[in-house]
């Protein structure tokens, strides 16, 4: 099965910087098959047999040994991310951005009513799954940062602009 991997705050800011041919020979270096990269930000295209949670183990501690702190990743079906892709809930008009969030968990009913409530005239978010969709309409006015998302609602996540995820849709698919 083709899976990809979004890794968490890797290559921002000049901070915990990993080599894009490094990541892929430790992903190969595990087994993983038709590994290739996407752009500096941490997005693994890898074929396993493995099914996805066993996968974000096992990469997460190998990421671990390899760059001695711990990596958060997120490990989703191609299949999986071609629906994000399709059915994003919002499509950016000039000047705005759609972000997708990928988190550990499902929100449960609390924590999508805190995520809901920060709509304003800047933001607005949409739930479907593990995702949180985020349509900035005004990038000085945002509250939007996967940071905030992290420390608002109590996950772990990763944020890439839709358009990345529709480029490694197209290129990868």
């Amino acid at each position: 099965m083709k899976y990809v991997a979004f890794l968490r705050a890797i290559n921002v800011g000049g901070n915990a910087i990993v080599k894009m041919a490094d990541l892929k020979q430790m992903f190969e270096s595990i087994g993983l098959e038709n590994v290739q990269t996407y752009i500096q930000s941490g997005n693994v295209i890898f074929e396993s047999a493995e099914d996805a949670a066993s996968l974000e183990k096992l990469l997460e501690r190998q990421l671990e040994n390899a760059a001695r702190y711990p990596i958060r990743l997120f490990v989703r079906t191609m299949q999986a991310v071609q629906s994000i892709a399709r059915n994003a809930p919002f499509t950016a008009k000039e000047d705005e951005a759609v972000y997708v969030a990928f988190l550990d968990q499902k929100l449960d009913k609390k924590r999508q009513q805190v995520l809901l409530s920060l709509k304003s005239e800047a933001d607005d978010f949409a739930i479907k799954g593990r995702e949180i969709f985020n349509l900035r309409r005004d990038r000085e006015k945002s509250v939007f940062s996967n940071n905030f998302l992290e420390k608002q609602l109590k996950v772990s996540a990763t944020t890439r602009n839709l358009t990345t995820i529709q480029k490694i849709v197209e290129k990868f698919k």
